[in-house]
């Protein structure tokens, strides 16, 4: 008996010495998140910080004996709750690059041009362009028109929100 390996036509194809094309190069790069699951995710966490103000804030305010009525934009219960929404923001983004609702939804927050987001880009991005973005709905909207799928935040901070596990394959013509 012969102990020679005599495998199938395929195996010998894959074996043998054709040549193979070098011209095209494939490169993987994270697929970009849209307006709509970046809006539900937008969505959880603004359940998120409701609930944490109704649990937490509105109780304290209570027991503390001061007023929850949102009488004037300064009222010490809208101060608050706005340093709840804004902290919760920065906070998250910057510890773990993503908020509660990205987490759900697989998204991520990315510098364009540090490799680690700073403070200085968070704050910029979480609370002046969130400020902004909130004062003019169109902030958000944007999303769904500008080609890197940024809002006016993102544009703000050099920022990029991404699938975290989402590729997109692209083939690049190699020079060699």
């Amino acid at each position: 008996m012969d102990a020679t390996f005599e495998g199938s036509e395929k195996e010998e194809a894959y074996y043998s010495s054709e040549t193979v094309d070098k011209s095209t190069v494939l490169d993987y790069s994270h697929l970009l998140a849209g307006f709509w699951i970046r809006f539900w995710a937008y969505l959880v966490d603004l359940l998120v910080i409701g609930s944490v103000n109704r649990i937490v804030i509105y109780p304290l305010f209570e027991l503390l004996d001061i007023s929850t009525k949102k009488t004037f934009i300064f009222s010490p219960i809208a101060i608050t709750t706005a340093i709840t929404f804004f902290a919760y923001f920065v906070l998250m983004t910057k510890f773990k690059n993503q908020t509660l609702g990205k987490i759900i939804f697989g998204l991520k927050v990315v510098s364009l041009k540090e490799e680690r987001i700073t403070w200085g880009t968070i704050i910029f991005r979480e609370l002046i362009g969130r400020y902004i973005s909130k004062l003019i709905w169109v902030g958000y909207i944007i999303v769904a028109f500008t080609p890197n799928k940024q809002g006016l935040h993102d544009l703000f901070a050099d920022t990029q929100v991404i699938h975290e596990k989402l590729y997109k394959q692209k083939s690049l013509k190699s020079v060699s």
